[in-house]
């Protein structure tokens, strides 16, 4: 069937679906998928124009897609200089580090933040080490717009994976190509409440440790698992309800944090010194930390289960991730 088309000044306007079908296969390197990005559309809403930005000075490529008139669909932002993935994580973790985060499936390495920008760090085999000596990695940070309808099931994962894909391209960072999830999962909004389960749920997920933790009974303990086996942070965040005390809604969030990055997370800006009740580790030549931050006064839940709890965490996160030199500091 014949494509119609309005010639003018010299150029074209096509229909608006042949328009909407140009930029989806010109952005972000032509790698995004089109049935996952036609799902994310509004149905009342176009997609107008793309951009794309690679500056080689700042070893950094970015790429977007705008609705008519000019509300963002989506934006990439991508990374490979340590400095600038420093800042970037500063962004999303301020001093303390137990910030707001939801896991991405099937131990895509990466999370989404409370304002649902998902992260990804993936490795770049294909670039030169760092002035210091450190293996290259990719940071990638990707936005979707306010009104995308990301509770559509598995489309904002298939766009955010190629958008990762392209801008690895893109950085000749040379990793595999990420997948997929097998799973069609809507996009988890981390600005709400968690979803808790029972602790016996938390086996098969990277939590699956508090399944032996020895927790008291009293107290109903419940986890939202917010970390998968490749993500660059993550946290076990276990909740118990006392009706007759005065705070009912207790909590113990161990949160892990892999990267060099994180050494600032567990230590003093001032003078370097490690905050009690954190751990360090060594995993693929980078740092890793380990951290617990406790409701006061926990029945049942003394210093020393807290100490002994810490431990199993970080035993059980450097184990599964291969890493080593686990230290602590109480």
């Amino acid at each position: 069937m014949a494509v119609a088309v309005v010639l003018a000044g010299g150029g074209y306007v096509a229909e608006p679906h042949v328009r909407e079908w140009m930029v989806i296969r010109n952005a972000c390197g032509g790698t995004l998928p089109r049935d996952a990005v036609e799902q994310l559309v509004p149905e009342d809403s176009r997609l107008e124009s793309e951009e794309s930005r690679r500056t080689e000075g700042l070893d950094s490529y970015s790429c977007g897609i705008a609705f008519e008139g000019g509300d963002r669909f989506v934006s990439m932002s991508a990374y490979t200089r340590r400095d600038d993935q420093d800042r970037e994580f500063m962004t999303v973790f301020p001093e303390g580090g137990f910030s707001a985060q939801a896991p991405l499936p099937e131990d895509l390495p990466g999370f989404t933040d409370d304002y649902g920008t998902t992260w990804l760090r993936l490795p770049c085999p294909d670039l030169d080490k760092d002035d210091n000596g450190r293996a290259r990695t990719l940071l990638v940070r990707a936005t979707l717009g306010r009104d995308v309808r990301t509770e559509v099931p598995g489309a904002a994962y298939r766009t955010t994976v190629a958008l990762a894909n392209s801008a690895s391209d893109a950085l000749g960072c040379g990793t595999e190509p990420l997948k997929a999830s097998k799973r069609d999962v809507p996009l988890i909004d981390a600005s709400e409440d968690p979803e808790t389960v029972p602790l016996a749920e938390a086996k098969g997920t990277a939590c699956e440790w508090v399944t032996r933790a020895g927790l008291p009974e009293r107290g109903n303990w419940r986890i939202a698992v917010h970390a998968n086996n490749a993500a660059p942070s993550g946290m076990c965040d276990l909740h118990a309800q006392y009706e007759d005390t005065s705070d009912n809604d207790t909590r113990l969030a161990f949160a892990s944090w892999y990267g060099d990055w994180s050494n600032r997370l567990a230590a003093d800006d001032n003078n370097g010194e490690r905050w009690p009740m954190t751990a360090t580790a060594r995993c693929d030549g980078e740092a890793a930390n380990y951290a617990l931050s406790a409701s006061d006064d926990i029945p049942g839940v003394g210093e020393a289960a807290e100490r002994r709890m810490l431990k199993e965490f970080a035993a059980d996160e450097v184990r599964r991730r291969g890493c080593s030199d686990l230290t602590f500091r109480f």
